[in-house]
């Protein structure tokens, strides 16, 4: 009988080996990364979530703050709203080029699902700190400053393309981050946010993300991925000024 397909084995030193299987003369192409939380990649999202809470009370940073928005004020930069759909362009080429043939690690109903998910984290720690910190925003506007949720939302989308296509095109991989530099940096050009937040939003969003891919399998398995005929789809969406989540399952 011939077989085909993956299976795990179990080593002494309990690291999960991914092995193919080759029927006949047809190889199957199986991923070998796992999704497990990588402590090194959280260094970076850690030291910039400490930036901006730095930020917050220490002096040097504050006066940063604010001599940045003030040369921002000096030269007094067109107020433009791309931020609001930069935030999601990462994340929408990585739909888009797997619609177009260049796949990327996982199919639709994964990366729904992680995108979804990361979305959902970063909507989680964003929102209350806001309300929580209390900071006021650099035109006065409100007191929901730090952290930046565009950044944030524009970072995890970054790093979802980065862990979508680094083993398939490194410099495709980073190009989303371009993106979310961009959304970061007009989040202060139009005078909605300090350096800190920006800074402290980048980290939030990275960290989603990771954590995104980390929850992935127990996730697809609350959501019935054992089940075949069903499909599950999360997506996110911004409407009317709002963001949310989407969820959809058919059985």
């Amino acid at each position: 009988m011939s077989t085909y397909g993956k299976y795990t084995a179990q080593t002494a030193n309990d690291s999960v080996q991914v092995q193919e299987i080759k029927p006949d003369s047809t190889t199957v192409s199986l991923p070998t990364e796992q999704n497990r939380l990588n402590y090194k990649s959280l260094i970076i999202p850690a030291a910039f979530i400490g930036y901006g809470v730095a930020s917050l009370t220490v002096k040097d940073l504050k006066q940063l703050n604010f001599s940045t928005r003030d040369e921002i004020n000096e030269h007094r930069p067109d107020h433009i709203r791309l931020d609001n759909y930069t935030q999601f362009a990462p994340a929408v080429l990585v739909y888009g080029l797997n619609a177009v043939g260049v796949e990327g690690k996982h199919n639709f109903k994964e990366r729904s699902i992680i995108y979804g998910t990361s979305m959902l984290i970063t909507s989680a720690i964003t929102i209350p700190l806001k309300h929580i910190v209390k900071e006021e925003r650099p035109d006065q506007s409100n007191t929901l400053s730090f952290p930046s949720g565009h950044t944030a939302i524009a970072f995890a989308s970054a790093q979802f393309m980065y862990r979508e296509y680094k083993d398939v095109n490194f410099w495709l991989g980073i190009s989303g981050y371009s993106l979310a530099v961009f959304t970061g940096i007009y989040r202060m050009l139009n005078d909605k946010h300090w350096v800190g937040d920006v800074v402290a939003g980048a980290g939030f969003g990275i960290l989603s993300t990771e954590l995104a891919y980390w929850l992935y399998p127990k996730i697809n398995t609350m959501l019935g991925g054992k089940n075949k005929k069903s499909a599950t789809m999360v997506m996110p969406y911004y409407q009317n000024k709002s963001i949310g989540i989407g969820w959809v399952k058919t059985f």
